[in-house]
Order: C-alpha cells, then structure tokens, then sequence
C-alpha cells in the first residue's frame, strides 16, 4: 500500500477542506485510497456527436456540438431559471438550468463553439435539455470517448457536484500517484494474464477503450472476491487447526433403534449423503461447523434428530434452535412424535413457559436428565446452562444474528458442534461468500411420495373458477390455505386486505369453518387458530405470511396467495412450500391484477415454471442483486463490493475460490516470501473486521 494514498483528500489540488468535508460525510471519501476506489457506476460513449434533427423521445443522454445563441432569465428569487437556444445548424434545441443561473449566464458565451452532453426531453412537442455538461469544443480533446457516471447525493449536487467534477478529481489524483504498489503475486498475473493494478485503476476512470475497460473490471473484480475469499477460508482453516471439538466415536442404542424400529419414512440417498458427512464431522475431534441446505419439504428435520442422537450416544446433550414459538413448538411436537418410543427426554423453552415449568427445565439441563432440548431465543440466555452440551441444531439460521449464535459457544467449555439450517435456498455464488467458511451440505433430493406442487398464474377477473377449484378440493376432504399481504386496508395500494377477505371467504363458503390468522394477534390466539386448522377442525386458513414457517399440515393442498405480485420470489418459494406435504396433488394459485411490469411478469413465471428451490434463488438474487454484503450478516463479513456482482460474477467467485483454496493449502498462515504482499494487502482491507469467522 503506497503511503500517499493514506494522504487526507482535502490535500488533492481541486478539494480542499470544504469539498472534503462533503466528500467525507455524503460518500465516506477521507483519502486518496477513498477517492481512487470511488469507482464509476456506468460509462456514457462520448465518442459520438449527434446533430438535433436526428434527437427522437426514447434516446438516452446524447452529445451536441454547437453554439449558443440566446440567453433568456425568468422567474424571479428561488424560481429564477435560466433559458438558452442552442443551434448546430441542423435546429435549435432549448437548454434549461433552475440552479447555479448567475454563474452559468457569466461562464457561457453566445456565438462561442461548446460541447453539451445530456438527456433530451420532450415538453410541448419541443425538445429541452436540463443543466447539461458542457464544456469548450477542442478538436481531437481526449475527453471526447468513454466517460464515467460517478455516484451522488443530492447534497453534493446542490453544492455544484457533477460526475464531470468528480472525473476532474480523478484526473488530478492519477496525475499525482505515478505508481500504485501490486497487491497480487505474479504469478497470478501472469498465469491468469491480469491488468496490472496501476493501469486498472487508471482505465477504469479513463478508459481508452471497451476492451481496456473491460480488463479493468475483471481486474479489479478479481481483487475484491479474490481477498474476501482468501480472507474467509484463512480463518476457516484457523479454525479448523485450532479449535477442538467433542468426538463422537460411535454409533449407539438411541441411532440405532431410531434407525431400525422408528424411521417414517426410508431415507433419500441425499439424507443418507448428509448424515455421512455430519458423521464424519462430529467423529474428527474438530469443531463441526456445517449448513445444511435443503428446500421445503426436503427432510432436513429428520436429519437433525438423527444427528441429535449422535450426540445422545456419546453421552452429550443437544438443543435445537428455532426463530419463533410457532416453529419451535412444531418441532417439539413433531420431534417428540419421532422419539417417543427410544426413551428420549425432550423439553420445550420459549418466551411464554411458565416459570415453574422454567426451573424444571433448568434443573433437568443441569443434573443431566434433560436429553434434547427445543426452544427459541430463550434459550440462549445466560440462565440456560447444560450439564454436558454436544450439539446444537440452529433452523432457519438467517432469523438470528452472529454474537447470538455465538452465546450457544459459551454452553460448554469445549464448544458444541454446530449445525445451521436453511429452507431458504442460497444461490452458489452467495453461499461461496457469505458462509464460505462453513462446510456446506445440500438436500437435493425429495422424500418417496412427495408429488411437485402444481402453480398457476390467475388474474382477479378468473376468480370465481378459482373458487369454484377451491370449492372442488373441499369436498376431497382438503385443506386449503389463503395468504393476503396486508391486515388492514390500504387505499394507497390498493391490495386485498385480510379482514375483508376473510369474511368474503366465510361467506363463499358458509358450509365450511375458517381461521384467521396474522401477526399482530396476541399468541395465545394465534396459536388457538393455528391448532384450529393443524387438527382439521377448520378447512380454510386466512392468513398473512406468518404462516411462511413453521405450519405442517400434510392434509392442506392449495395455496392461494393473493396480490402475488407484491412479494418476493423467495417469499413466494416459503410460502408455496406449506402445500405439497402430503401424498396428495397440491396446488399453488398465485392471484394477481393483469397489469404487470416485465420485471414482475417474470418474477411470477419463474414460480410458475419450476419447484427446485435453487433455481429460484438464483432468479430472485438476479432480480433483486445479493444485498448489501454487511447487511447479510451470517458470518460476520464486513467487506462492501464496489464493483463485483455475486449476482453475475459467478465464474469470477468459483475462480478467486480455487486460487485461494490452492495457496491456503500450501501455506495456511500465508507466511511464504511469496505471500507477504497477500498478506499486507488483507491486513489493510480487514484491520477493522472482528474475528467472527471463528463463529458459525
């Protein structure tokens, strides 16, 4: 890292301490290294001059060359603006600026030749263009070409910041560095033909050409995925050295009967792949830290219990974990269920158990007595204390934070094994970064039986069919789930709303008994609704999406879910995947208004055309992009990409992995000669990053 790009940014010739100070709090630009790294966010081709007789209403930001030939203020105090004919001979076009009017109509001159760049817009069947770039045409200028569309807050426009100001800083700032020092080894460079940094940096701000942009990106696209790889399996393998675990050595009495004598259902070669890897974990004498994949329905409950009796066989205690009292007690139940005939102890702790039932469960944890336990957040407070904690099952892991998990560390003195799980599809490339350093497994793979779940796409004016549909399951004997977006009407949207609907429902169907359900019910009458439907007294639920998770009921076999248009592709997958548990067809009818944008249409066909879980994750992160990195907090990385997309970088992410994976293996601590530039370079970009890796 060279020394002068740690240099303050009020120091650049064409900053000082007001712009700096703007700089600092509207984007976080403190330094030479900031500004460098503040990278264009598109790129306008400059090489082309249109005249205005070829101007047309769809076209982007155009380039005129030509004269001004009046000036015209009107308005007065704040709506004071300035008009301006501008002609190239082929017409006139009127230019418009309702800030900065004193200055513009003292820097510009009539009859002198100029450049303008901007946006045509058509008012009054007359073309105008607002507070366009503008500067003096000079023959054979190198500003004419690709140029960069910097990011800004209004803020910083208000105080006369324009893209073309921050291409003046750039410029000044590559004038000054004359050398930025490599952060890659060479041989990655030349094994992989990379732009040498200093000339990435430098055409990715100017770039001379498509083809010399495009190295640049690659270049430095590299960079970021390449470093938050190596930076994540350094510490994994850290951990992976350094940190013991309890070793499960066999397989006894409670698997086994399980097993032989208890199983639902043969297990699916995914199931039986994952078990064997869990074994293998848990039987190292290392700390397992794994997430388990598998979309709804897959059977990855089954695989924790079993992996819970492991860890009863080798005399240690297990706990599962869910996000909410509704999921937690339909694990209790269903686990119970599983286990009731091998002799296994089992409680439940929420929010809402009683206090006596509270010190029972304590003391029973404590003497040992307790062999599984299942609860929600409460169990992770620091009352809750275990006699001898082995294993740790976290389900629907995205729900809970990392310093939240990492109080289950803290349960024993040599740390449990840990086992996160996820309905919730992750796309490869996301999976790769955000929990690259946990050993990831994958349920690919549906139990015997499970039929896929039909879904359609029905506009509001097809409704009576669908209800005549509904109607028809009913008298199979069916349930049927209802989900709505909103629980009180709002005008503004214009959305069906829930009360309405469900009184609609009652009276479509006066023959069959409704529930209601939604979040903002007190949870004792939430949880009377819910067992309302879960033991077939009601046929029809009515709810929001806190039904998302958490409700098994194999008899429901359609789900209609109204205004599908106003949730998300993973959303939609969730809730989709409360039907279809059963042996029966099931049936997803996404209700929609038959005006749609692309974007939405697209989102709706994608449900319409496949149940594999994956697939849609990856349309939806295509759709909506990854997130910003820190807010997907799962394993504590702190590192925002500038100019990588995990949502269309994958063969970049695959290619930074296996190049970090192969230095990591040869060198775990990346003390080799060769590897001192890796290292100084991942201590500058994570000196502020807490070690939360070690945590899964």
């Amino acid at each position: 890292m060279n020394n002068i790009l740690l240099t303050d940014i009020k120091f650049l010739k064409g900053v000082g301490p007001k712009r700096a100070e703007i700089l600092g709090k509207e984007l976080g630009i403190h330094t030479y290294y900031d500004l460098l790294y503040h990278l264009p966010f598109r790129y306008i081709d400059k090489t082309h001059i249109h005249t205005i007789k070829e101007i047309s209403g769809d076209m982007p930001s155009i380039q005129l060359k030509g004269r001004f030939f009046t000036f015209t203020t009107q308005g007065e105090g704040a709506r004071k603006r300035l008009h301006a004919l501008f002609t190239d001979g082929t017409g006139n076009i009127e230019i418009v600026w309702f800030n900065s009017v004193k200055r513009m109509k003292e820097s510009l001159s009539v009859g002198k030749e100029y450049i303008i760049f901007g946006k045509p817009t058509l008012f009054n069947n007359r073309y105008s263009i607002s507070h366009p770039e503008i500067e003096d045409y000079k023959p054979n200028s190198e500003s004419q070409g690709l140029r960069g569309i910097y990011t800004l807050t209004d803020k910083m426009r208000n105080s006369n910041f324009s893209s073309r100001t921050f291409q003046q800083l750039e410029d000044s700032l590559l004038s000054t560095i004359k050398n930025i020092d490599e952060t890659l080894p060479k041989f990655i460079l030349d094994q992989y033909k990379l732009m040498g940094l200093h000339e990435a940096l430098y055409n990715i701000h100017k770039p001379q050409s498509i083809h010399d942009l495009q190295r640049a990106q690659l270049r430095l696209k590299f960079d970021e995925l390449f470093f938050l790889q190596l930076n994540i399996l350094r510490y994994a393998k850290s951990r992976n050295s350094k940190i013991l675990g309890h070793k499960f050595e066999h397989i006894g009495d409670f698997f086994n009967n399980f097993y032989n004598n208890a199983l639902p259902f043969p297990l699916t070669g995914a199931q039986k792949r994952v078990i064997k890897e869990i074994r293998r974990d848990v039987g190292s004498g290392r700390q397992m830290n794994r997430l388990l994949q598998g979309d709804v329905g897959s059977g990855k409950t089954l695989v924790a219990v079993m992996s819970t009796l492991i860890a009863l066989d080798n005399g240690y205690q297990a706990c599962i974990i869910a996000p909410t009292e509704i999921l937690a007690s339909q694990h209790y139940i269903s686990v119970s269920e599983m286990l009731s005939t091998i002799g296994v102890n089992i409680a439940l702790l929420t929010g809402s158990t009683k206090k006596s039932e509270r010190e029972r469960i304590h003391e029973q944890l404590m003497n040992g007595e307790l062999d599984i336990l299942i609860g929600t957040h409460a169990v992770l407070e620091d009352t809750v204390n275990f006699n001898n904690l082995g294993l740790v099952v976290i389900d629907e892991q995205h729900r809970f934070g990392v310093a939240q998990r990492a109080k289950m560390w803290q349960k024993n003195t040599t740390p449990p094994h840990i086992l996160v799980m996820t309905a919730t599809p992750i796309p490869r490339t996301l999976a790769m970064t955000v929990y690259g350093d946990l050993d990831v497994s994958v349920i690919d793979e549906l139990p015997p039986g499970r039929k896929p779940v039909t879904t359609v796409l029905r506009f509001d004016e097809h409704r009576q069919m669908v209800y005549r549909f509904i109607g028809e399951q009913l008298k199979l004997g069916r349930q049927i789930y209802i989900v709505y977006p909103l629980i009180q009407e709002n005008e503004k949207l214009d959305l069906q709303n829930l009360e309405e609907g469900y009184n609609t429902i009652r009276e479509t169907f006066p023959s069959y008994r409704v529930c209601f359900v939604h979040g903002k019910m007190r949870p004792a009458e939430k949880e009377h609704q819910m067992q309302l439907f879960v033991t077939h007294q009601a046929h029809i639920m009515v709810a929001t999406t806190v039904i998302e998770v958490g409700v098994n009921v194999p008899n429901a076999s359609v789900m209609v879910i109204e205004n599908a248009e106003r949730f998300g592709l993973a959303q939609l997958h969730q809730l989709r995947g409360r039907v279809g548990r059963g042996a029966d067809q099931s049936y997803c009818i996404l209700m929609s208004h038959q005006k749609l944008s692309k974007d939405t249409r697209h989102r709706l066909n994608v449900m319409t055309n496949t149940n594999d879980g994956f697939i849609v994750a990856e349309e939806d992160m295509k759709l909506r992009g990854p997130g910003d990195m820190e807010g997907t907090q799962q394993s504590g990385i702190s590192f925002n990409l500038r100019i990588a997309n995990l949502a269309h970088d994958g063969q970049i992410v695959q290619l930074a992995r296996d190049i970090a994976n192969e230095i990591i293996d040869k060198d775990p601590t990346l003390s080799l000669p060769e590897n001192q530039t890796l290292t100084r370079q991942l201590s500058f970009l994570f000196q502020k990053q807490a070690n939360w890796s070690l945590i899964s």
